[in-house]
């Protein structure tokens, strides 16, 4: 567990703004603070959709600015507030979170030179990642991590499928612009190519099609193979997926064992009673 980053020394009121800011879990004030917080963070991305949409910001864009602006206010007075309150600044500003707060408020300032740079301060919907630690949703992140180990232990294999997938839509496109050609809408290689591709993910979004029979006919195989292609990367996933939650549960035998009155471990695998207490003796984690 990394150490806490709330200030060791200084004046009290440091101490106190990083229990409201930070501690959610032992500071009901600081569970008050992060829950406005994220209604204001989603009304200050409603107001960004909002101003958006050209018939709404005909209408009310001056005070969506002037919201905008406001939001960006109090932003900014917390992200100050939040670096003030903390023991290490740096550890802060490159956290998950203190790297999304800065990233939340720079787009509006970026506006005043960057024309529309404003919409980019959509990126302000991931603090509400922060609802996680708000309603004690952080156990979910042990199974977000056998997630991530199961993508990572299979991502060679999903390479070299992508691969295999890349060489077959570039072969296929070729053979459809020599089959159909400009006629047909199939006026370069990439323009097939780009067909091939829409159709083997079976999208058709039927801004290109063959009409010659043969065309129809390659068309009709490379469906086909999509429908067979899509199975391909989820039975990997699974396969992998499967074995990053073996591992996290631990593999069966001994120290998977323990007593279910004195909780103590280092059964036999065949043991049914506690060698310290007598108690029962019950499987925590093995198969």
């Amino acid at each position: 567990m990394a150490p806490s980053n709330r200030p060791r020394n200084g004046p009290p009121w440091r101490g106190q703004l990083y229990d409201i800011l930070f501690e959610t879990d032992v500071h009901v004030g600081a569970r008050v603070f992060d829950i406005l917080l994220i209604l204001i963070i989603l009304a200050s991305v409603l107001v960004v959709m909002l101003d958006s949409v050209e018939s709404i910001e005909a209408r009310h864009g001056f005070a969506l600015h002037i919201l905008e602006w406001v939001f960006t206010v109090l932003f900014t007075i917390e992200y100050a507030a939040r670096m003030a309150s903390v023991q290490s600044k740096r550890r802060y500003a490159l956290s998950f979170f203190g790297i999304i707060d800065l990233l939340s408020i720079i787009p509006t300032y970026l506006s005043l030179i960057l024309y529309d740079t404003r919409f980019l301060v959509i990126i302000r919907v991931l603090r509400v990642l922060r609802v996680f630690r708000v309603l004690k949703l952080v156990r979910f992140l042990g199974e977000a991590r056998v997630l991530g180990r199961a993508l990572a232990a299979s991502r060679f294999r999903i390479i070299v499928f992508l691969i295999t997938v890349v060489t077959m839509v570039v072969i296929l496109g070729s053979f459809m612009y020599l089959i159909e050609g400009p006629a047909a809408g199939f006026t370069s290689i990439p323009v097939a190519v780009y067909w091939a591709v829409v159709t083997l993910t079976t999208v058709g979004f039927g801004d290109i099609t063959p009409i010659t029979a043969v065309g129809q006919f390659l068309a009709a195989i490379i469906m086909l193979l999509g429908y067979g292609l899509i199975a391909v990367p989820t039975g990997i996933v699974s396969v992998e997926l499967a074995h990053a939650a073996h591992a996290a549960r631990g593999p069966a035998g001994v120290r998977d064992r323990v007593c279910s009155g004195c909780r103590s471990g280092g059964h036999d695998e065949d043991a049914r009673f506690c060698k310290t207490c007598g108690g029962t003796v019950v499987d925590v984690g093995g198969e």
